[in-house]
């Protein structure tokens, strides 16, 4: 018979500290997420203010004081050696144990102001409230009123109809009884020639087809641009060309000058009308050149600087043991650890950042085409830390370089075997691939099979279906559908 005990046994577990789950969040986040973030730490802890001081002798005076400030250097050299982190906060462990030493860095130039408003975006109305908008300056019955309140509901962003014409009378018939398709037809061609024109169709033909009819009689083509998107608009989007020449009996110039007709068109009229705002990419560091060499600059408007309340905390250290004096110090020390780990997570973002340039110089200077093959491991194994810490500080982080911005996560790819036995990056492959593809003849636009070739002859052995998967990456059609008159 088994009998209750008790049993003492000593072992060993790994456990994460708080102030270490506080580090990793603040590693993985982008830099609007950090921002809100350092704004919810500001609304609920009253030991953290911002350091407006911008001055060397006020940062050098800071230095000297028990701020413990955030103010995390905001640039670095790609060869610049490495020194210790400052171990200034009195702390249950190291952080040298989680995070490996860095750079030396300098203080980022300040850039010219910006217009404050240049990334505010004014309130916009969706495509249905636009239409019904119109509908209501016009002078309709109250059915057709209601009618086409219920067409507008049907169409989607785009300006097309999510149900057929007949479905939308039936369900109207339950309430209007008497009512004729005539009349819902009738209404739909009403708000079809309302701003922006060409909504309220069916299809892709009827949405080109609006447009046109109200184009001026005397335009040039005008009628042989409406047959061809009434009755050849599968053969035009794939371009068969021939077959349109030959039915409708045009010759070469006259139906370029209908294709170039029908291009001048809108096919998703309704996206000129979102209420989508534009969504702007805050990069977290940039990539300048310094005579000849690349510099890792960190950009200070996504990582403020920070310090602790020097009010605050001299209150804190003449004051008494009461309750709301152990829930200041406790404020304290929690600010305390959020600027050590913001100024850790800014730390291992240059480290990356660096470590990235120093394997893909030649994109800088020559492009897409000199990308090196690069995955995570290689950058963790050099800066000596967890490839999962590198996963975290290349997602969503972004880097302005003269090319333009890219996510940390552009900069990594697969490999693919050369002729000559090396590896050539997947991206840079992809970038052959457009380029090849942008310098084509548009009359013989070149297949898969011959990109693949011309691959070959550069030493690139891919096969044609690897050339058609990186094509449609790039959102590049097929060769028939690329071909042009």
């Amino acid at each position: 018979m088994l009998k209750p005990s008790l049993q003492l046994r000593v072992g060993q577990s790994l456990s994460m500290t708080p102030q270490l789950q506080q580090a990793i969040k603040l590693l993985q986040l982008s830099s609007l997420e950090l921002q809100q973030e350092i704004q919810q730490i500001f609304e609920t802890n009253p030991m953290l203010e911002r350091d407006e001081e911008s001055s060397t002798n006020n940062q050098e005076a800071n230095e000297k004081t028990e701020d413990a400030s955030s103010n995390v250097p905001a640039e670095q050299d790609i060869t610049a050696t490495k020194e210790q982190i400052s171990d200034e906060l009195p702390i249950d462990s190291n952080w040298e144990d989680i995070y490996q030493a860095s750079n030396v860095y300098s203080e980022t130039p300040h850039e010219p102001s910006r217009d404050v408003y240049e990334n505010e975006s004014g309130a916009s109305n969706s495509l249905q409230q636009h239409l019904l908008q119109q509908i209501d300056l016009i002078n309709l019955s109250d059915v057709d009123r209601i009618i086409g309140m219920t067409l507008i509901d049907e169409i989607d962003n785009d300006g097309y109809l999510t149900d057929s014409i007949e479905n939308i009378h039936e369900g109207l018939v339950e309430t209007f009884p008497e009512l004729e398709l005539d009349e819902v037809q009738a209404v739909s061609h009403l708000i079809q020639h309302l701003g922006p024109i060409g909504t309220c169709v069916k299809d892709l033909s009827e949405c080109l087809g609006v447009q046109l009819r109200t184009l001026p009689a005397d335009t040039p083509y005008l009628e042989q641009a409406i047959g061809v998107v009434k009755n050849y608009i599968d053969a035009l989007g794939s371009r068969n060309t021939k077959l349109i020449q030959r039915r409708m009996d045009l010759s070469e110039a006259e139906l370029q000058a209908t294709i170039e007709l029908i291009q001048s068109l809108n096919p998703r009229p309704g996206a000129q009308i979102s209420s989508i705002s534009t969504e702007y990419v805050v990069p977290d560091v940039s990539i300048v050149r310094r005579g000849n060499s690349w510099r890792v600059e960190l950009n200070t408007d996504t990582a403020p600087k920070l310090r602790i309340n020097n009010t605050y905390a001299d209150l804190i250290k003449r004051a008494d043991s009461s309750t709301d004096n152990n829930y200041m110090r406790t404020q304290l020390q929690e600010a305390r650890w959020f600027i050590k780990s913001l100024h850790s997570r800014n730390e291992t973002l240059l480290r990356v950042a660096t470590s990235i340039i120093e394997h893909q110089r030649k994109f800088l200077d020559y492009g897409p085409e000199a990308m090196k093959p690069l995955v995570l491991r290689d950058i963790a194994e050099e800066l000596e830390l967890h490839e999962s810490t590198v996963s975290r500080v290349t997602t969503n982080k972004y880097m302005h370089t003269p090319r333009g911005i890219f996510e940390f996560k552009y900069f990594f790819s697969s490999h693919v075997g050369t002729a000559d036995g090396g590896v050539c990056s997947a991206t840079a492959i992809r970038a052959m691939i457009k380029k090849l593809i942008e310098e084509e003849d548009n009359a013989k636009p070149l297949s898969d099979s011959k990109i693949a070739k011309l691959l070959d002859e550069k030493g690139i052995n891919v096969a044609r279906r690897t050339v058609a998967k990186y094509r449609e990456t790039l959102s590049i059609p097929p060769s028939n559908e690329r071909k042009q008159l």
